[in-house]
């Protein structure tokens, strides 16, 4: 199934099965305990990401061809964890905002998101699917300069506001096979990144174990898998993001997350 979160035309947010590219059948009860679908679809005036979560992890160097690509000789031993502040998440269409403080060196990197569906500590690998809702498209914007020369950490670099995109749809995890999906970039037409979810170093049941053995994931709780080579700081020249550059998230299964780039807010 696939869900959308959206604003009705009384600007109501609320949860719905998706019909079409204007309607949707909305969600009644709790989309992570026990919710129905309502009889008559309503209109979606606006998407909204497609999760709300109380916490935003993410794995770094989760693909041996952008570990290389980033300068590292070794892949990480054990998944590489930051956070991305929750108010970094906007949705699909929304625009990303540069920052004022850091606007130069601003770049994209496509990944699927992981959204729990059930409270996991200290789950198995084995169990960890049990856990999770579904799948949905991310961004994970990313400032270099404040990244690597200027806070020599990540917590700024990725927590601006805006620079965690997520969408157009959460897809349940029965309806796609996580572990081989095709996954790209695209900015302004051109293809920066192509690669598939098979070429993860953690795959997803792993990361959601292995997260759960450092944190309680909540229901809602958004995981960044890592993104395949082909981001901006690495190429040669260097590609960041510029005032009216469109850049694009393609999932096989789970469809665009398309987002336009503006000046310093």
């Amino acid at each position: 199934m696939k869900f959308v979160r959206f604003e009705d035309r009384a600007g109501t947010v609320m949860w719905g099965q998706e019909i079409s590219a204007d309607s949707a059948l909305p969600v009644v009860g709790n989309l992570f305990g026990a919710w129905a679908l309502a009889d008559e679809a309503v209109s979606i005036e606006r998407r909204l990401a497609p999760a709300d979560p109380p916490n935003v992890f993410a794995i770094g160097l989760n693909y041996a061809d952008h570990a290389r690509e980033a300068g590292g000789r070794r892949l990480p031993a054990e998944p590489l964890i930051f956070i991305k502040a929750s108010t970094s998440v906007t949705g699909p269409g929304d625009s990303i905002v540069l920052p004022r403080s850091a606007p130069d060196e601003v770049n994209y990197e496509a990944e699927l998101a992981i959204v729990i569906g059930k409270k996991a500590r200290h789950v198995a690998k084995e169990q960890a699917m049990d856990h999770v809702f579904g799948f949905t498209c991310a961004n994970d914007v990313s400032a270099r300069d404040c990244q690597i020369r200027r806070d020599k950490q990540w917590a700024r670099a990725k927590s601006f506001d805006t620079f965690c995109p997520l969408g157009p749809v959460l897809v349940t995890t029965d309806a796609l096979d996580c572990d081989r999906l095709e996954i790209r970039s695209v900015l302004n037409g051109r293809v920066m990144q192509q690669g598939t979810t098979a070429d993860m170093v953690f795959p997803v049941a792993e990361l959601v174990s292995y997260l759960s053995d450092q944190f309680t994931l909540l229901p809602g709780t958004v995981i960044l898998s890592g993104t395949p080579a082909g981001v901006g700081f690495a190429r040669k020249p260097p590609v960041y993001l510029r005032p009216d550059d469109r850049i694009e998230v393609e999932i096989e299964g789970i469809g665009c997350l398309s987002n336009r780039v503006v000046g310093p807010g």
